[in-house]
């Protein structure tokens, strides 16, 4: 992806720019920017969702802040920055956190509730998911129990790649993908409690981890709509396609279009855009209870 989305903070180095996310080097730690950029089928689409990476990067600190696990937020709080950032606080503020320097384990680690999406189509086809074998007449949205860890290789450019569990640990050795895979599991299972008390079924998610000290620590962001399948739990029906809080909504409306899901994406409307910004704020209000600082 071309660097072509400004970004006023130049006094210290961008090291990396995601489809969402800039990365600037602080000497002993990173500061995480998100953008309001937002990408579907690994295209960044042209058209930002306002406030979108404030309510991503808040629901991450709230998520980072309840689940009790080892992570990479240092502060989020701008009033603490560096002297050279706070010409840049009202900008920085409520979309931006200062994290530890970690080394990134290149797995993105997936936990599966429920057979929807990638894996419904790969169930329907072969009747396992990433290579599990599944019980036979499972609908769609059905719930997975035990929930199912499937792991993708990263890859710096296009779609990660579905591995087995065998070949990750390959990757990564048999102590640290053991690792993973619990931190995965055990991760979304405290979640998946958490969302459901209020309402909401988390029916997926991914997550990154790497490693401070030899301590294995989760990173990025961490049980947002970008990176999560979050559903209301009062409509869930098994055998549909449910209502998500999430870009779904968008990836639907792509789908009718005449798109080939290369570069350049289509600009978006401004209903689409309107009705994705309130998906994005009412489900950080259903899940913490409070409204996102906008």
């Amino acid at each position: 992806m071309s660097l072509k989305f400004h970004t006023p903070i130049t006094e210290i180095p961008l090291v990396h720019q995601g489809k969402v996310r800039d990365m600037f080097d602080l000497g002993d730690s990173f500061l995480m920017v998100a953008s309001d950029r937002l990408s579907a089928f690994d295209v960044v689409l042209p058209t930002p969702i306002p406030n979108k990476g404030k309510i991503l990067t808040q629901l991450s600190v709230f998520w980072f802040n309840t689940l009790g696990v080892p992570n990479h937020l240092i502060t989020a709080n701008v009033e603490e920055y560096p002297a050279i950032l706070q010409k840049h606080k009202d900008y920085l503020r409520g979309r931006s956190m200062i994290v530890k320097k970690a080394k990134r384990h290149d797995i993105e680690c997936i936990a599966r509730g429920y057979i929807v999406g990638s894996g419904w189509k790969d169930y329907q086809k072969t009747g396992t998911i990433c290579g599990f074998e599944l019980p036979p007449n499972l609908k769609l949205s059905s719930i997975l129990e035990p929930p199912l860890f499937t792991p993708s290789a990263k890859m710096d450019e296009g779609h990660d790649i579905n591995i087995s569990y065998q070949e990750m640990i390959r990757m990564t050795g048999q102590s640290v993908g053991e690792k993973l895979r619990d931190m995965t599991l055990d991760i979304y299972g405290k979640a998946r409690q958490i969302a459901e008390k209020q309402g909401i079924i988390l029916a997926d998610t991914k997550f990154e981890f790497g490693e401070v000290d030899g301590e294995i620590i989760l990173i990025d962001e961490v049980l947002t709509p970008d990176s999560s399948r979050y559903w209301a739990k009062d409509t869930y029906k098994e055998g549909e396609n449910q209502d998500s809080f999430d870009k779904q909504y968008i990836r639907d409306w792509l789908e009718t279009l005449d798109w080939d899901k290369t570069e350049p994406g289509p600009e978006i409307p401004v209903d689409i855009v309107q009705k994705t910004q309130d998906k994005y704020i009412e489900i950080f209000e259903r899940l913490t209870g409070k409204s996102p600082e906008l």
